[in-house]
């Protein structure tokens, strides 16, 4: 324990923020060398100088750290400092994620998949069923998945409800500390999360839900995941933040499109229009631009579901592609008897439904 209230001290000196509190281990070779340290040396140390050294030598962060570790042992709370094997690969990769970790559950934070459901708090029928609708999907397609989202109203909750409906962990990345819950009508929610899930927080206790709390805990929702979707947001929003850090850690980000007068899908057509986001519409999209593999036990029923839903024309374009692999356009057209114009339409529809791939000198793959 006596390591851990270094690293929570560490933690707590105002104007010391992650990637200086790394460079100063870097420097110092451990965290307790921090605190031992003389004054006069840390204060050469770059953009430490004599006011900084002044406060880490004072000390009095310590003594919050031992309130905090009391509040942890007796809550059971799971702490991850940065350089702790335990400690998300995935975040660790991030330059700016936090030092400290405080976690309450039982999901892995270094599991192998990880997929982040954003967007916004006033989500209409059409953010709801697209966020539900993708999640079910994805636990029938690639069950190994964990859910990621910030317990928020609208997009976060659904996306929490709905990975708990569908039997995948889900982890809610908080603003605040571990000793409340924000929005408190989300406790049940939450509660039930901590069997298959978590709570991640870098926030102490008695830390208030404050705005700029949320925008920090955006990079660490980002940083976690391999991927993030916006599945619906206006122009502005914690969600675009979301997708803005998460291409900054070189991330894949996928969006939803919406009509083009819709003010609550104008954030993701703006992300799609500037190739900031992959347009995804299933979740077949989504693990194809991963190269996921699909879980084989559900690839004959998706695979009887789509070729159901087909019109005949659609099915005889299915059975052609899949006697001549790789068949170009021109050799579909003959066989259908079409213009290739004609056909060529057929193919991209083909195409936004996640059914055919488009391979290099307009030929075609299946996707299932």
């Amino acid at each position: 324990m006596e390591k851990l209230r270094y690293q929570i001290g560490l933690s707590l000196i105002k104007g010391i923020g992650p990637i200086l509190a790394k460079n100063l281990i870097a420097y110092l070779g451990d965290v307790e060398a921090v605190f031992k340290e003389k004054q006069s040396t840390l204060a050469k140390i770059r953009d430490i100088g004599p006011v900084l050294s002044k406060q880490i030598t004072n000390q009095q962060v310590l003594a919050r750290a031992d309130k905090e570790i009391k509040f942890i042992e007796k809550n059971h709370i799971q702490t991850f400092f940065y350089t702790d094997k335990s400690y998300p690969f995935r975040l660790k990769e991030c330059t700016d994620s936090p030092i400290m970790l405080y976690t309450k559950g039982n999901s892995n934070l270094n599991a192998k998949r990880f997929v982040g459901i954003v967007g916004t708090r006033d989500a209409t029928e059409y953010g709801k069923a697209n966020c539900i609708k993708l999640i079910q999907e994805l636990a029938a397609l690639t069950p190994e998945l964990t859910i990621v989202s910030g317990l928020a109203y609208g997009i976060d909750i659904c996306a929490h409800k709905t990975a708990l409906e569908s039997d995948l962990p889900t982890i809610g990345v908080v603003g605040h500390g571990l000793d409340r819950i924000y929005p408190a009508t989300h406790r049940s929610t939450a509660v039930k999360m901590l069997e298959k899930g978590a709570l991640v927080t870098e926030y102490l206790t008695e830390t208030n839900p404050d705005r700029q709390n949320f925008v920090q805990r955006n990079r660490v929702i980002a940083g976690m995941c391999d991927a993030i979707v916006v599945v619906e947001s206006g122009v502005k929003g914690g969600s675009l933040i979301t997708a803005e850090m998460a291409q900054s850690y070189n991330r894949d980000v996928f969006a939803f499109p919406g009509r083009v007068n819709d003010t609550q899908s104008a954030g993701c057509n703006a992300l799609i229009k500037n190739n900031k986001a992959g347009l995804i519409e299933t979740a077949t999209d989504l693990v194809n631009a991963m190269c996921w593999e699909m879980n084989k036990q559900n690839k004959t029923t998706i695979q009887t579901t789509l070729f159901n839903e087909l019109t005949e024309l659609q099915q005889r374009i299915i059975t052609l592609i899949k006697k001549n692999e790789n068949i170009s356009l021109n050799e579909i057209s003959l066989n259908l008897g079409l213009a290739v114009n004609k056909t060529s339409v057929m193919m991209l529809e083909l195409e936004f439904m996640g059914v055919i791939g488009c391979l290099p000198g307009n030929r075609y793959k299946i996707y299932f």
